[in-house]
């Protein structure tokens, strides 16, 4: 069975860089058609795909946060991680990372707060 696990820091200060790492069991990133993604979903809000790295290492971003957004993958340690620039103390909207064939597999997501 495939399963995802977020890590990442414990607290954040403004505009600082968050990074995560998504540790994939049970199965490689490298699997044929399996796309990795992170999504968040703010709080009262829908969820938002922020962006994606395929299994054969193509990042891509969501327009309204290309900017801001690194997705890069470590084969050998079966992990895929995000770096979100400048996170701002609003209401944290926490990453979780998802994949496989459209969406399968879920982490749980870390708690990372944003100090004000």
């Amino acid at each position: 069975q495939v399963q995802l696990r977020e890590s990442g820091p414990g607290l954040l200060k403004p505009s600082e860089t968050l990074s995560l790492t998504c540790t994939v069991s049970g199965g490689s990133i490298t699997t044929n058609g399996y796309y990795w993604s992170w999504i968040r979903q703010p709080p009262g809000k829908g969820l938002e795909w922020m962006g994606a790295i395929t299994y054969s290492g193509v990042p891509f971003y969501s327009p309204s946060l290309k900017s801001r957004t690194s997705i890069s993958r470590d084969t050998s340690k079966n992990q895929f991680t995000l770096q979100l620039n400048s996170v701002t103390s609003e209401a944290p909207a926490v990453p979780s990372c998802v994949g496989g064939r459209g969406w399968a597999y879920w982490g749980q997501g870390p708690q990372v707060p944003v100090s004000s």
